[in-house]
């Protein structure tokens, strides 16, 4: 009983650690130096809907997949 639901966890845990990778790469990157300054203060003056745009969504998305990656990782180890 105890190996298939190991077996099930580690393959949630593969399907959870390749949306987290999926969720990483489609994020846009963020800019540094002085156009990246310029860029960031034009989208916040402008985005007055930054917290409905793609990026805020898979942001969240990736720190919600995080936080279950990470508890399935304890989970495993204590089984």
């Amino acid at each position: 009983m105890s190996e298939t639901v190991r077996l099930v966890l580690t393959i949630i845990q593969v399907i959870v650690s390749v949306i987290l990778v999926l969720t990483v790469v489609f994020q846009s990157g963020k800019q540094a130096g002085l156009s990246g300054s310029i860029d960031g203060a034009v989208d916040t003056f402008f985005g007055k809907n930054k917290a409905r745009s793609l990026d805020a969504k898979l942001e969240k998305l990736t720190t919600i997949v995080a936080v279950i990656f990470i508890l399935l990782t304890f989970t495993l180890t204590i089984l």
